[in-house]
């Protein structure tokens, strides 16, 4: 599993329930998909890391913080369609009080450096929401470029992205 200076990563499990909700039902940090998730939403978010985790052997893992044993968020590398076609992507969504200490692009390299050398992929992607420009910069310090606007439908709502890698 992946682990860099300060975070080690695992797959979530049922125990991360309670932390999911810390993140899925903030309605901040759910701002990019267009609000906060009831606890029927969390549980088949997790449901779907953990069949991610069958079916390709990645998903979103949870991100523990070394020094506390803190739960941060959830990094890691999914597949997600952009318009006719599956890409690679790196996802991340931290807990608020942890945003704004270089978390996110330190785990999103991790996944960058364990897609492409340890996975060998040819190429990873980033796909963020065009009102999202904190993840915007973290994709950006990961070296990435935007290359592609497109329209996700998600919750009924045409949501404009941006494909960066």
């Amino acid at each position: 599993m992946i682990e860099t200076e300060r975070l080690v990563f695992r797959e979530l499990d049922q125990q991360d329930y309670a932390d999911l909700c810390d993140i899925l039902q903030d309605k901040e940090t759910m701002t990019a998909y267009e609000g906060a998730f009831s606890d029927a939403q969390v549980q088949e978010w997790l449901n779907k890391q953990q069949d991610n985790y069958e079916r390709w052997g990645f998903g979103l893992w949870a991100v523990i913080e070394k020094a506390t044993g803190d739960f941060i968020g959830q990094v890691g590398l999914t597949m997600q369609r952009v318009e006719d076609e599956e890409v690679l992507e790196i996802g991340y969504l931290l807990k608020r009080k942890f945003w704004h200490q270089g978390f996110a692009t330190e785990a999103a390299l991790a996944c960058k450096n364990y897609a492409l050398q340890t996975m060998k992929a040819e190429q990873v992607t980033c796909t963020i929401r065009d009102t999202n420009s904190a993840s915007q910069k973290v994709a950006e310090r990961l070296g990435m470029s935007r290359h592609k606007r497109y329209v996700k439908y998600y919750r009924g709502i045409e949501m404009p992205h941006y494909l960066y890698y």
